[in-house]
């Protein structure tokens, strides 16, 4: 008996530990490493950062979300990481590197006007909708989903290319902690989102 008191005195604390390291990863927050280029200057490839769970997306958020059936050729198990542009009943347009939602010119001071400029490109949603084929073919964004780009918009494959992102894919979104990074990156991928 002396011994099972033993063993159980070790099995307890490990199992409550591996049951709070479950809930906190399930529903606050958890740490990733972004993979790839689509995400400079703010993230770099291999950056570690954290993704908070409960926070409302607003557009500028950067999100981390299951591109598994979002992007065709997303294999099971991978995370993208990008922007939010269009939220929901949002007219998303962009001429020659400015974006316009609902036809009001939108900041992009996160990105320079050269980034801005060398891969955005022309399009409005129901052109890009009508060039890719994409099932949806409206000229707003579609309840329950999300219109995002990377910042590094000349080698990002992003909402562009394979259309929305469904809120339900939606892991988080993205805060680099304030040991990372430079201030002006954290500042505009944990504050700019409105």
């Amino acid at each position: 008996m002396k011994t099972f008191r033993n063993i159980m005195s070790w099995i307890v604390p490990i199992l409550v530990a591996l049951a709070a390291v479950f809930l906190i990863r399930t529903y606050l927050f958890e740490m990733v490493g972004v993979m790839g280029d689509s995400m400079q200057p703010n993230l770099e490839n291999k950056e570690r950062m954290m993704v908070i769970k409960p926070l409302q997306i607003k557009r500028n958020s950067v999100i981390v979300f299951d591109a598994y059936g979002e992007d065709p050729t997303a294999a099971k198990n991978t995370n993208y990481v990008k922007r939010v542009i269009g939220l929901p009943g949002d007219k998303v347009a962009s001429h020659n590197g400015t974006l316009y939602i609902n036809g009001k010119k939108v900041s992009q001071s996160y990105i320079s006007e050269a980034e801005r400029t060398s891969g955005t490109g022309n399009w409005t949603l129901s052109r890009l909708a009508k060039q890719r084929n994409w099932k949806y073919r409206g000229a707003t964004v579609p309840k329950g989903k999300y219109f995002v780009l990377g910042d590094h918009r000349s080698v990002s494959e992003d909402s562009r290319y394979w259309g929305y992102v469904s809120a339900k894919k939606v892991m988080g979104v993205v805060k680099i902690p304030f040991w990372q990074s430079t201030k002006t990156y954290r500042t505009n991928v944990n504050s700019m989102a409105n």
